[in-house]
This record gives structure tokens, sequence and C-alpha cells, in this order.
């Protein structure tokens, strides 16, 4: 997801909205993509690998789709998960809009599509999938890591797809000196030269509790 992906708001490039049929959930659906946003004309490889390799999401509770461009994962998790709540989070407008759009294009209304400061602070996620944007650069990367995988519930995992020549395995190094104690970090599959990495939740030590190496 290029930074004219991710990061701006507002594309300056043609809408040039169009039709496109995958299969999400096990379902094959026909959605509305467009320009300006991440992979308009097709289910990215790595988003696929990402949902092949990847469990049923939890029956309830906030789920977070983060960087969701025009919505499959999210999609797929409301599909999966009727009763929760799904949050489609991406800076991009136009993104956010043809999640909605699709949404509503398969009866699904347990999708919020929102930008990063409209997710009440309050929330925690039983699970968050992700196709980060790794080419926005370490920096942004890593900063937009710190802020959601902490969000994650207790007993809860984060699944983040990343392709191995762009940096999977130095990522998942990152991850696991930086998340506090109470986190493990792993990867889960491999496939078409992208990683699964799984990063799970176990529980916040108690205040004063001694962490043993």
């Amino acid at each position: 997801m290029g930074s004219d992906h991710y990061f701006s708001a507002s594309p300056a490039s043609p809408e040039n909205l169009r039709r496109v049929r995958v299969v999400l959930a096990g379902r094959e659906v026909e959605l509305t993509t467009a320009g300006g946003v991440f992979s308009p004309d097709r289910l990215d490889g790595g988003t696929a690998v990402l949902l092949a390799n990847t469990p049923p999401s939890p029956p309830g509770g906030n789920l977070l789709d983060l960087g969701c461009g025009w919505g499959p994962i999210a999609l797929s998790l409301a599909m999966t998960s009727p009763h929760a709540t799904v949050w489609a989070v991406d800076v991009n407008e136009r993104a956010l809009d043809l999640v909605r759009r699709n949404a509503q294009s398969l009866g699904l209304d347990n999708v919020n599509a929102v930008t990063p400061d409209d997710v009440p602070d309050d929330i925690a996620f039983r699970t968050i999938r992700s196709n980060p944007p790794i080419r926005v650069g370490k920096s942004e990367l890593h900063g937009l890591l710190e802020r959601w995988i902490p969000r994650l519930d207790e007993r809860s995992d984060a699944w983040l797809v990343v392709q191995r020549n762009l940096g999977s395995d130095s990522l998942q190094r990152w991850l696991a000196a930086t998340l506090e104690p109470g986190f493990s970090v792993h990867r889960a599959a491999t496939g078409r030269g992208f990683r699964v990495i799984r990063v799970r939740r176990h529980g916040t030590p108690p205040t004063g509790a001694i962490t043993l190496p």
C-alpha cells in the first residue's frame, strides 16, 4: 500500500469506479473499487494469503481491519462474525466510502468504516487483521503498529501479512523487541512470497509483578 493510498485523505487520481468479483468468506461477491485505493483491480496477493491463513474471526466483540482499502478483510470479518462490530480503519476517505458502499451491497450492518481518530479510545479489539502499508517507510509503519497493537484485548491476536522481500522478518524481530511483556510474536504461515505474522496478547502483568526472562 503506497503512501498515496494509505496516507492521502483525498486521492488526487480520478475515482474511476469499477466492479470486481472476488471470493470472501467462501462466497463469490461483486464489489465496487476505484482508483486511488490499494489494489483496485483485484484481491491483492498478500490479502489473499492473510485470508487463507487466519482462523475464523471471534464471534463477537470489536474486530479491526487496519488499513482497510476497499474492504476485503473487513467485509470477510463482518460476513463470518455477524454479531461482532467490525472497524474498517483508513485515512483514505475514498476507501472508506467504498467499504460503506460494499457493506451495504452485501447487507452487512456491522461495519464501521472510519478514520483512525474516529475509533473510541476505550475500545479493545478481539482481533486485528491487516495488510499494513509497508511502503510508507519504517518510521510511519512502526508508529502505526505501536498505536494499534496494544489495543488488543487479553488473549487476542493480531494477524499481519507482509511480503518477505519488503522486510517481513525484520518487522517480526522489531515487534518482538518492542512490544511490552505479555505479547508474543511468531511467523504463522508463509505463502506466495508473503509471511503471516501472529502477535498474541496473553495478558497484562499485574502492577508490580516481576516478569521473568
